[in-house]
């Protein structure tokens, strides 16, 4: 259960060790004069702590290259950098969430790097500098399945070991899962998780890795949620 904490201000909140603000904190608003979120990064969303939570239980190297795609306020990369000493690279295709990310790392006392970048700007080359490549609720439209399945191709092809997407179980996510479990050379496995903060959440993840022998350890036709 999560220990009770009095927060210092109203509108802050904490999750899986990390302080979180609300979009009526004082600073938040602030912010929201300047800086609209074209792309739905206006606030923490579920699909965060579903992936914080699978991290704790499968967590990256100490000191580990970290980068998360499609980051909004940037949480997840956040919670790596905190938790385990990653050092991260937040990417998003929308400038006006990197304030908010900022907010966060000074919140909860970390740095990451910040790349305004969308996924089809990622190169094999700047992919192949990760260990593990993390993303949350970042594929919600149809139109964004193919760029995100080119994505985890040109990520574990350059070597990259891991990719890990959390998703509340919308129909593009499971049309992403369909074809990394066909395409040559990627081994995915879709797992049903939950997270316990702040409040009971359900969804899907998928993890992605290379294989040689092209031997899938989930395709579309099997159990796809096993949970912890």
């Amino acid at each position: 259960m999560p220990k009770l904490e009095q927060m210092p201000e109203d509108h802050i909140y904490k999750a899986y060790g990390l302080y979180l603000l609300q979009s009526e904190h004082r600073f938040v608003k602030r912010l929201k004069r300047a800086h609209t979120p074209m792309l739905h990064g206006d606030r923490t969303w579920q699909s965060s702590f579903i992936l914080m939570d699978y991290l704790q239980h499968h967590p990256p190297e100490a000191r580990a290259r970290v980068m998360e795609v499609g980051c909004g306020w940037g949480a997840a990369g956040v919670y790596c950098a905190r938790t385990f000493g990653a050092r991260v690279t937040s990417v998003d295709a929308d400038k006006h969430v990197f304030p908010y990310l900022k907010l966060l790392e000074v919140l909860n006392d970390v740095e990451v790097e910040s790349l305004h970048r969308p996924f089809e700007k990622l190169t094999t080359g700047r992919l192949a500098e990760e260990n593990l490549i993390v993303g949350a609720d970042i594929c919600f439209w149809d139109r964004m399945v193919k760029p995100m399945l080119n994505l985890v191709s040109r990520a574990i092809r350059g070597g990259t070991d891991r990719v890990v997407i959390a998703d509340p179980g919308r129909p593009p996510f499971y049309e992403l899962v369909d074809h990394c479990a066909k395409r040559k050379g990627l081994r995915a496995e879709l797992t049903g998780w939950y997270a316990v903060e702040p409040k009971r959440a359900h969804g899907e993840v998928l993890e992605v890795r290379g294989s040689s022998n092209d031997s899938l350890t989930w395709t579309p036709d099997s159990p796809c949620s096993s949970g912890r």
